[in-house]
This record gives structure tokens, sequence and C-alpha cells, in this order.
């Protein structure tokens, strides 16, 4: 779903591009995709209060190809997010799997 109901678009984002992209889940994760002056193309993730995670981008095409591949692997994130009260193995595994997924991208 569009972030702040697709307001950002067109403003400067956090890299000092202009955004293209902005969607936020439900459940907590913002992607957003920024035409940049320095580089080419950033985009920037997060799971609200656990990461954030930015990645440089050269062409246009491979930006939007990224935006999707990345957004698919934050709701694969968002579907092991334990919950407060998680054992201490489920909540280790979803941070083995941030750090898999910084390694990634």
């Amino acid at each position: 779903m569009s972030f702040d109901g697709g307001s950002t678009v067109g403003r400067q984002g956090s890299e000092g591009g202009v955004i293209v992209l902005d969607e936020e889940h439900s459940a907590g994760a913002r992607i957003t995709l920024e035409r940049c002056d320095r580089v080419p193309f950033a985009i920037t993730c997060g799971l609200y209060g656990n990461m954030v995670h930015t990645v440089f981008i050269g062409s246009e095409q491979e930006g939007l190809n990224t935006f999707h591949v990345i957004k698919t692997n934050l709701e694969e994130l968002i579907a092991i997010w334990p919950e407060n009260d998680a054992p201490a193995d489920q909540v280790s595994r979803f941070y083995v799997a941030i750090s898999d997924f910084v390694q990634r991208f």
C-alpha cells in the first residue's frame, strides 16, 4: 500500500533524491525507491524498530526489479517477526534472517 496515501512521491527522500515509489506494510515495514544525483537510484527499506537498510542501484529498470524483490523479502521477514513474548530461539532466527537479508542486498 502507498505510504501516506502516495503524498511522498515526488518529494525528497532520505538519500536526498526524489521519491519514485514509497510503500508501507501495515505490519510495520516501509520501502522507498528514489532517483538520486550522487547515485542513479537508492532503495531504502526497514522493519520498524528492527532494521533500516539502503541499497544503491545503477539503473531505473534494475531499481524497479530490485524494489519488488526486496519488497517480497521484507514480507518474508514480516511473516517470521516474533511476538514480544516469543521464545529466544524464534527471536534469534528472526535476527539471523535480517542479517542474511542485509548481506543479500
